[in-house]
């Protein structure tokens, strides 16, 4: 795999974007899964799925501190 490097500044850019596509996917659900299995073709790649890897690619940029995919950390989990 070739090496890959990335400015700071286009990863935040990059990171804030993609942000900002996972919240609206989360804005209405209802409409925008039914265009995206339209769109993809079969219910096996869904909203979910979609934004499962908007975090994971959120946070491999440094972006997000991987709690929207592990959880809270032990201290933010509480008693």
């Amino acid at each position: 795999m070739p090496d890959v490097r990335l400015d700071a500044r286009d990863a935040a850019e990059l990171a804030e974007l993609l942000q900002f596509l996972a919240e609206w996917l989360a804005r209405d659900p209802g409409r925008l899964g039914a265009s995206l299995e339209e769109f993809v073709g079969h219910p096996a790649y869904n909203l979910g799925e979609l934004r499962q890897d908007l975090d994971r690619f959120t946070f491999l940029l440094g972006a997000d501190d991987g709690e929207s995919l592990f959880g809270p950390g032990p201290a933010e989990s509480g008693p």
